[in-house]
């Protein structure tokens, strides 16, 4: 699979998602856009974007997207870290089009 690492999500992440292709928006050249020009540029090349943008859901009409949506509980490594498990079994499971929000672990 083919992911897409937003801006605000840490560069660690990719790492650990072996099995899948994974890019920053940096190395995709995509940078600084804003996310209805970064969704339009990403979909057809990539087939998830991973963010911890919290808004993103309500700023975009995301009905009629190809591109799949992982959406992370915060951007901190040290707590996405612990997030691993979620994000591959999201990966496995995801389809075009579905946005995931994971939560947060309990305490």
């Amino acid at each position: 699979m083919k992911v897409l690492l937003d801006e605000c999500c840490p560069r660690p992440l990719g790492a650990l998602l072996v099995g899948h292709e994974v890019c920053t928006v940096e190395r995709a050249a995509l940078k600084g856009l804003e996310n209805g020009d970064l969704l339009r540029a990403a979909e057809g090349r990539f087939d998830v974007l991973i963010t911890a943008d919290r808004n993103l859901r309500y700023q975009q009409n995301l009905a009629s997207r190809r591109i799949a949506i992982i959406e992370l509980p915060f951007n901190s490594w040290t707590r996405v870290r612990t997030l691993t498990p979620s994000v591959r079994e999201a990966l496995q499971a995801i389809q075009p089009g579905d946005y995931i929000e994971l939560s947060p672990p309990p305490l």
